[in-house]
């Protein structure tokens, strides 16, 4: 039996040390992103959502990884992280989609409820910097 995935672009953001994380309906933190729409590449799809949740513009710096997350049992998601950077993250406003956001030291991200596939993605996106 194959596996079925839905596919989720994720951006990586940092600011002054720390990164961006968001608060979803599980009360999980992750990674701002999501689906691709039709006739969209990767690239854009992290662009767009990073508009859209948090209202901010964003470039698209590198792809930092990709690997598969079971979001629930047995639903899977394939994840495509990316470094991202913005003009102005001090000017936030995150959509109804998540409860709240926060800026992240490193080193206090192993205390943070988040899936490992994120935290592995968040340190190798900060050696690419």
């Amino acid at each position: 039996m194959s596996l079925k995935l839905s596919i989720s672009i994720k951006g990586i953001l940092f600011n002054h040390g720390r990164v961006l994380l968001l608060k979803n309906e599980r009360n999980e933190w992750e990674l701002p992103g999501g689906r691709i729409e039709e006739n969209e590449s990767p690239e854009q799809c992290v662009v767009r959502e990073m508009q859209e949740e948090l209202g901010i513009n964003c470039t698209v710096e590198t792809i930092i990884d990709s690997w598969v997350f079971e979001v629930l049992k047995e639903k899977f998601v394939f994840i495509v992280s990316y470094l991202c950077k913005c003009d102005d993250p001090a000017n936030i406003l995150i959509s109804e989609e998540h409860i709240e956001y926060k800026w992240v030291h490193l080193d206090e991200l192993e205390d943070i409820h988040i899936p490992k596939g994120y935290k592995e993605s968040i340190h190798k996106a900060k050696w690419s910097l």
